[in-house]
């Protein structure tokens, strides 16, 4: 059994350990209060987006070539893993590394991989590996705005209307509720029309000036940053959430080992004490027998 020095410094451990998940818990929370404002006033608007500019594509009758949404034989694949800057937040970061590998192994088998990681957990993870990675954008995190996304999404769009790459996809975490994060794998590039959960795509009278082709020249790369960003926005939501949530299950843990180590430092005293006064015992009855 082990002596009272070592419970009791166990003990102490355990409650720096758990004050310190106490206090991260109240951190994530705060920034996911933020995170999750941020998405939720998204998500609207990259639907309604996305809606204006299916019903556009869909009145257009073919008077605009969207270079973005020219399809192509998948031979040359960039992949955009979105993780966290740091970790302590269960198995986030560890679910966007394996459905990369997967999607490499099973989608993408043959093709010619290029990774563009958002988050450093994800570039110290592929750095190390065979593929060709981009390195100029995975601090995105480190300041969180539209324009610094926009500079990473600009690049696949430019590498895909270059011929550099033939498809381009986004692998995130999508924001559900502080408990619950979904992994998506979702297209960006070729685009594809997606139909809002709310209203489908239809035939709408718009008037366009200055004129419809011009319209969704310039409406499409933007409802592509904004696809991106809310992506982004997505991880950063579901990263806080997974923090939190883990570092409640931490403290939870650390409260049952609490519960655990005071009952062995209260068993090992009472062990101690009682052998004492066996000792006193058999030293004053070896004097009484004298």
């Amino acid at each position: 059994m082990a002596n009272l020095k070592e419970v009791k410094q166990r003990i102490n451990s355990v409650i720096s350990t758990q004050q310190i998940t106490k206090a991260m818990k109240m951190v994530s929370a705060a920034k996911l209060r933020r995170a999750q404002d941020k998405i939720v006033q998204m998500r609207p608007y990259s639907q309604k987006l996305t809606t204006i500019l299916n019903n556009v594509s869909a009145a257009s009758e073919g008077a605009a070539d969207i270079v973005y949404a020219q399809k192509r034989e998948g031979k040359k694949v960039l992949l955009v893993p979105v993780t966290s800057d740091k970790g302590l937040c269960g198995a986030f970061n560890t679910n966007i590394i394996k459905a990369t590998n997967a999607a490499i192994k099973e989608q993408f088998a043959g093709a010619e991989i290029t990774i563009l990681p958002l988050g450093k957990k994800s570039y110290e993870y592929f750095k190390k590996s065979s593929y060709v990675v981009i390195d100029a954008y995975f601090g995105v995190f480190q300041n969180l705005t539209f324009d610094t996304v926009r500079d990473a999404a600009e690049f696949a769009m430019n590498g895909f209307v270059s011929g550099e790459y033939d498809q381009v996809f986004l692998i995130f975490n999508e924001f559900k509720n502080v408990a619950t994060q979904i992994v998506r794998t979702e297209q960006f590039l070729p685009m594809a029309p997606q139909e809002s959960k709310e209203v489908k795509a239809t035939e709408t009278d718009y008037i366009l000036e200055p004129s419809r082709a011009y319209i969704i020249e310039e409406l499409v790369p933007t409802s592509l940053k904004i696809q991106f960003y809310k992506a982004v926005l997505e991880s950063n939501a579901s990263e806080h959430g997974a923090r939190m949530t883990a570092m409640d299950k931490a403290t939870e843990n650390a409260g049952e080992l609490l519960k655990e180590l005071k009952l062995m430092y209260n068993r090992t005293r009472q062990a101690a004490i009682t052998n004492e006064i066996l000792e006193i015992v058999a030293g004053a009855n070896a004097l009484a027998g004298k």
